[in-house]
């Protein structure tokens, strides 16, 4: 895996700035894991993808990156490879797939 030395990385933490609009302070890390893990998957560094590796564990972000609603086609092809996963589970894609597109032909 590409981050398999995660776990020699415990200092890491994800940088404030992926969560400005959010108060760190009273943050539930548990309940917004979804957003989270989206956020880094879109804008985050090597250290921020330690930090949740060790806050969600490799299971946790597989089942986040499941349930997130939008990606674009870069990030979904990164995760798939990353983190051994199929397209068609992920929540974005098959989302992606059902809209209707206008002016299609």
């Amino acid at each position: 895996m590409f981050f398999d030395n995660y776990k020699s990385h415990q200092e890491s933490q994800i940088r404030k700035s992926l969560l400005w609009e959010y108060n760190l302070d009273q943050f539930n890390w548990t309940a917004m894991r979804t957003l989270v893990v989206q956020r880094v998957v879109e804008r985050g560094r090597k250290n921020d993808f330690y930090a949740i590796l060790n806050l969600y564990g490799l299971k946790g972000i597989k089942e986040a990156i499941k349930q997130i609603t939008y990606l674009n086609a870069r990030d979904i092809s990164f995760v798939c490879s990353v983190f051994n996963l199929k397209r068609e589970d992920l929540q974005c894609y098959t989302k992606q797939q059902s809209t209707v597109q206008h002016w299609e032909s």
